[in-house]
């Protein structure tokens, strides 16, 4: 029932989602947006127009799976906003954004050459 997330791929839906949506109305959302196969047994991370809550669905080859996360007090997903692309992330930037490290938002390696 849980994914090995090291040996999946994983996907989310940049932007804001409606996640009074269940599983059918996600599953729209993969196939029909995102252009990718829900039974693909990839993990799909959605997330709302606050960024405070989170769902994830998953195909473990006998139903889907469902959860959700929801953050308290004033905390927010790093969550990117341009709706139109699919991203692909790793298993462990996943644990950044469950965790609320801004993976994205990190600039890029700096080049020199000199420090004087």
């Amino acid at each position: 029932m849980f994914p090995k997330l090291d040996q999946i791929a994983i996907y989310l839906r940049p932007g804001s989602t409606d996640l009074r949506k269940g599983i059918n109305g996600l599953i729209a959302l993969i196939e029909d947006q995102m252009e990718l196969w829900a039974l693909s047994g990839s993990l799909f991370l959605f997330c709302n127009s606050q960024r405070k809550l989170l769902k994830a669905l998953y195909w473990d080859t006998t139903g889907f799976c469902l959860w959700q996360k929801r953050l308290e007090s004033t905390y927010r997903f790093p969550w990117p906003k341009r709706v139109h692309e699919v991203h692909q992330i790793q298993h462990e930037q996943l644990q950044m954004l469950l965790s609320g490290i801004d993976f994205w938002g990190a600039h890029e390696p700096l080049q020199y050459t000199s420090v004087m």
